[in-house]
């Protein structure tokens, strides 16, 4: 962020303490600690990537982004995991500004982390899902259309947000804005909905402060805007990744080949995080109670850590997946964050003062 970068004051920001309306995610193995505070750095709010991370690497993660930013950030939980009340405690007494989950929390939880001046942003895929975590104390929530990368449903944006800002009335929580984003005309558009903000994965994934491995950011900035697939063969959820040959090899196969590659990831992630086999069994049990997912779909899940890893951190291409939003056939560039939020800011001013000037 540069002196000269303007500036647009909207709920969200108000709510957030953070100078501009624009959020990174926190995507596992990619939002860590350096790309968290860049992002706060440059204005916006950054969110740290808990649900890969032991709660040793979590600590570890929130003391470093203390150290290399004094602005506002963000953790993203899992609310069904079973140390998730130590990690808010965690939260606590770190004095993290904002708790975000894509599965949203309780009221207990809710109200035990707003007790402690800790703002609370679900991300949620359908207006009645807004509405329920509204009543349950939510302060904002996250509003992601299908377009977006990683888990994400079938209804798009354009139409997705004005559903949920419907659903929430005019004196509703603020509504940030996710999927297909990725410069200043988004926000504008987004603003001009009535969202108070907008959230990035992929667009921050591709900066020059994202540690995910150069070779792979190349394999991204190659792609067109038909090149990503929802994949049910990842872990047995809508996935959006971008076609590789073990995509399509995973939508191929056998559910019953899906099932064992995933019981051996998850031997290689439970040996990798020192989790116990009791612990893996219990976060199932509460994955299950939590959400209407089939235990098929639960087992398939342990493979999402270890092919993410794979892709993102170590560059394997081959042996690993690559989320990613369709906004990934937009993006040709690899800007600091600073210069990514300097130049959303600037345009999205712009496009509005011409907006404005056609009233005459």
């Amino acid at each position: 962020m540069t002196a000269a970068t303007p500036t647009i004051s909207t709920a969200f920001t108000e709510l957030v303490g953070v100078t501009h309306p624009v959020v990174q995610t926190g995507m596992g193995w990619v939002s860590g600690p350096a790309l968290t505070s860049a992002t706060a750095n440059a204005g916006g709010l950054g969110i740290l990537a808990s649900a890969t991370m032991t709660y040793d690497e979590l600590e570890h993660a929130i003391i470093r982004t203390k150290e290399l930013t004094d602005k506002p950030f963000g953790v993203n939980m899992r609310a069904d995991a079973t140390d998730a009340a130590e990690r808010i405690d965690l939260l606590i007494r770190e004095g993290v500004k904002v708790a975000s989950f894509a599965l949203a929390p309780k009221p207990d939880l809710i109200n035990k982390l707003k007790d402690h001046g800790i703002v609370v942003i679900p991300s949620i895929g359908a207006a009645r899902h807004a509405v329920k975590v509204a009543e349950w104390g939510a302060d904002a929530v996250i509003v992601q259309g299908g377009e977006g990368g990683g888990h994400t449903g079938p209804v798009a944006t354009t139409l997705l947000l004005p559903s949920v800002l419907d659903a929430l009335g005019d004196d509703g929580i603020p509504v940030v804005a996710a999927g297909g984003f990725f410069d200043g005309r988004g926000l504008a558009a987004a603003l001009s909905y009535g969202a108070a903000g907008v959230a990035m994965g992929t667009r921050f994934l591709l900066t020059s402060d994202s540690s995910v491995p150069d070779s792979v950011k190349q394999e991204y900035l190659k792609r067109g805007l038909n090149d990503t697939t929802v994949s049910l063969k990842v872990d047995g959820m809508p996935h959006r990744v971008l076609d590789t040959e073990l995509v399509d090899a995973l939508e191929k196969g056998s559910y019953a080949r899906g099932l064992v590659a995933a019981a051996r990831n998850a031997t290689r992630f439970k040996s990798m995080t020192g989790m116990k086999w009791s612990t893996i069994a219990r976060d199932g049990l509460a994955m299950k109670k939590a959400s209407d997912r089939t235990w098929q779909q639960i087992i398939m899940a342990a493979n999402t850590p270890m092919l993410l890893k794979a892709g993102l951190v170590e560059g394997d291409t081959e042996a690993g997946v690559l989320a990613s939003g369709q906004v990934v056939g937009m993006i040709d560039d690899l800007p600091s964050c600073a210069e990514l939020i300097d130049s959303i800011m600037t345009d999205a001013v712009a496009r509005i003062d011409a907006l404005a000037a056609l009233r005459g």
